[in-house]
């Protein structure tokens, strides 16, 4: 059986992966619209009708989308779909009717070459050459080329297989013919432009250019794996409906859900399937998983830029919403909202394709990443699709990290000195035999080891600290670190606000009141958005700073501050073992899961988090006692919110209103490169909560500074958590997956 996974720059536990179809046929763009008008007029490949009828099946798909130019919001449910009810036949009548439904498929199959793919307006039709993936620029071929990487496993003979793209110029790097001719850089340019579709991996999409190359790349790469995909179905010689049987598709976020439509075309206008046999194969074959609860995180594309690239896709697109309003509307006739609340198209000006409509739609299961992940999602941003396919359709699968990377590799001599009480490296491949580990929490040689390990770790981290960023910390200090995507919702706003409030704290104590301050690192990494300008700015503030409190004679060793400039997994490796205290603060229901807490856990280090994510789970997991919970619980978050705006008594923290003085009285620099950041709490609303946080996250962290002094039920606390992160391991993950979404079973080494 052949299980992918559809993933756009999802680096995590087991690195990235990107999307793989194969042999395209390509063509250049004809106009949605004006296809729709030729077959209304009978100028099209269609059958030619000089007049049309309501109750005609074959021109009920071009009536929907002429009566999606209104809002369906503003429009009585019945009469909106009246006309795209399907008529009551029998006999052979009936036969006569779906006779001409497959035809319109047929007919749509047949005007591929016109109105297919258009990636940028530079590409005419033709055929592919033998089972080479490829694009076509006037007489020149774009093709994607493939890089196969081994992925063997651990301690056994099975080696994967991980399939990349890229894009190339099929004639060349080089067209000597050019170059002779003078034309120098054009000799050049098809490879240039053919290359930089998979150059760079989410372009800023601020523009409108961005925007345009983005969706080029999701279609290239859901192309071209899909293609394969197929390809290697069809060598089994069996028959379509085995597809499901064979094939499983995991939608990894929205960004591959282009995948769904670009399955439905390749069955239905390649291989010539009927549209219902096509589109069941799609609904089994397809799994979702979503990550965001976030409204305005879940990705749309605009129907225009779709009908210019993809003019085919966007057809089949309005064909499967048309479908889904219908039976909607047959089954909630009184909701008259439900049809615009769930539809794909969203009336707006443009109107919008809603891609994780379109992916439940198109898939037969649904899945969030944590426990509070997936009961929020089904109660909030995707509950009336709860209402239309019940909840059997939506499922958590909690995320899970792998042993072999995280602390095996990461941590080596931690892994060495658990297998030497585990009596092996077994617990790699089953980490829930690390709970074994917990009956030697209290053995003076197994404590000190793992105590001189994790001060190694530090002193690595430090060594790194100072040739790279010229910053020497002092590794007896407490680490505490927050490395993480850059974004508003995960809070490294509230943290750099709390190290403020700590410097100005430490500034107003006497010489012999800074003794008795435990010394702490904080340490910051990620990256922003390349459009995301307030992330930015905060990424500017810790800089900022970072200036001031480390170059301060009077702080010394008490507090320094660091920003781990390009963050990526490789330095994570370096980090997560370093840490005495990680942050995972996002506010209350906006983080789907998390995977940076459980490596961290697993390596020795203790959380400080709001009852969030995955975070949720792992206090379950390792017990209250040894996690560092604050901040208000998902379920107030929507009253605080309105009480911001319309609440009488609502105040900011005095505490928080202290570091905002301090801030724009410029003792960081300019003021006014950061009055945005300020101004979104002070003024917008505060959306994510800081200010009715931040009294409780910084009494957390005193309690932490607390706790830290005593080392030795610290380190109890350390060991009792890493031998209680079992649970938390990527192969129980995919066991979940393989059982309840790809109906897969595994296959045992030996009988492989």
């Amino acid at each position: 059986m052949i299980t992918s996974t559809l993933a756009f720059g999802k680096a995590n536990a087991s690195g990235s992966l990107k999307p793989a179809v194969k042999h395209l046929k390509v063509a250049t763009t004809r106009n949605a619209s004006s296809a729709t008008a030729a077959a209304h007029n009978g100028n099209g490949n269609g059958n030619g009708r000089s007049r049309w009828s309501m109750d005609d099946p074959i021109i009920q798909r071009e009536l929907f989308m002429d009566v999606l130019s209104a809002n369906a919001t503003k429009r009585d449910a019945k009469q909106y779909l009246a006309r795209f009810k399907k008529p009551q036949y029998s006999g052979p009548q009936a036969k006569d009717v779906q006779a001409e439904r497959n035809a319109r498929h047929r007919n749509d199959q047949d005007r591929l070459e016109r109105i297919g793919v258009n990636l940028g307006g530079l590409y005419a039709p033709s055929r592919a050459i033998a089972d080479t993936p490829q694009f076509t620029r006037q007489h020149v071929q774009e093709k994607a080329a493939v890089t196969d990487a081994p992925v063997p496993g651990y301690g056994t003979k099975t080696t994967n297989n991980l399939r990349l793209w890229s894009s190339k110029a099929s004639h060349g790097e080089f067209d000597f013919t050019k170059f002779n001719s003078g034309e120098y850089e054009a000799s050049v340019a098809d490879q240039q432009r053919a290359e930089t579709i998979s150059a760079v991996l989410y372009p800023n999409d601020s523009l409108e250019r961005g925007k345009e190359l983005r969706l080029k790349q999701q279609y290239f790469w859901c192309a071209a794996s899909l293609y394969d995909i197929v390809r290697r179905f069809k060598k089994s010689k069996k028959a379509w409906k085995e597809f499901p049987n064979q094939v499983a598709i995991q939608l990894n976020d929205t960004h591959p859900t282009l995948a769904i439509p670009e399955l439905q075309r390749i069955l239905i206008d390649h291989e010539g399937l009927e549209w219902d046999e096509a589109w069941n194969i799609v609904q089994n074959t397809f799994g979702y998983t979503n990550h965001t609860v976030l409204p305005e995180a879940l990705e749309k594309w605009s129907v225009p830029l779709i009908q210019h690239l993809l003019p085919r896709h966007l057809q089949i697109i309005y064909d499967i919403n048309l479908q889904f309003l219908q039976h909607v509307e047959r089954n909630f006739p009184k909701d008259r909202e439900m049809l615009g609340r769930t539809s794909i198209i969203e009336e707006s000006q443009p109107k919008m394709i809603r891609m994780a409509h379109l992916a439940i739609i198109g898939s037969h299961k649904v899945n969030g990443v944590a426990e509070l992940h997936s009961d929020l999602i089904k109660t909030t941003i995707f509950k009336d699709f709860v209402k239309v396919y019940g909840p059997d359709r939506f499922i958590n699968v909690t995320n899970g990290i792998t042993p072999r990377r995280w602390l095996h590799q990461a941590n080596p001599r931690l892994s060495e000195l658990i297998a030497s009480k585990l009596g092996g490296y077994d617990y790699l491949r089953d980490l829930t035999q690390i709970h074994k580990l917990e009956s030697f929490v209290h053995d003076p040689s197994f404590r000190k080891e793992f105590q001189e390990i994790k001060y190694a770790n530090k002193l690595r981290l430090a060594k790194y600290t100072k040739d790279v960023h010229g910053i020497a910390v002092n590794p007896a200090s407490l680490f505490d670190i927050q490395v993480k995507r850059m974004h508003e919702y995960k809070r490294q706003q509230l943290n750099i606000f709390g190290v403020i409030h700590r410097y100005l704290e430490l500034k107003g104590m006497s010489v012999e009141e800074r003794k008795k301050v435990q010394p702490r690192v904080s340490f910051f990494g990620g990256k922003a958005a390349p459009g995301y300008w307030m992330a930015k700015t905060v990424i500017h503030l810790v800089n900022a700073v970072g200036r001031v409190v480390n170059n301060d004679p009077d702080i010394g060793d008490l507090l320094k501050v660091v920003f781990l400039e390009d963050y990526n997994v490789s330095k994570a490796e370096i980090i997560v073992p370093a840490s005495d205290i990680s942050e995972h603060i996002s506010t209350a229901g906006t983080e789907a899961s998390g995977t940076s807490n459980m490596k961290f856990v697993l390596n020795g280090g203790l959380i400080i988090g709001t009852c969030d994510g995955a975070n949720i789970e792992i206090t379950r997991e390792v017990g209250e006692d040894n996690i560092f919970l604050f901040g208000n619980l998902s379920e107030d978050v929507d009253d605080l919110r309105h009480h911001h705006f319309y609440g009488a008594d609502f105040h900011l923290d005095p505490q928080l209103t202290r570091v905002f003085d301090t801030i724009r009285a410029g003792a960081f620099g300019d003021a006014t490169q950061f009055s945005a950041l300020v101004n979104s709490i002070v003024d917008h609303g505060d959306y994510y909560l800081v200010s009715d946080d931040f009294k409780s996250y910084l009494d957390t962290h005193r309690l932490i500074d607390e706790a830290y002094r005593d080392q030795e039920a610290w380190l109890t606390k350390t060991i009792t958590a890493v031998s209680r992160m079992g649970w938390f391991s990527s192969d129980r993950c995919i066991e979940e997956y393989a059982e309840t979404i790809w109906n897969v079973e595994p296959l045992p080494p030996s009988e492989h």
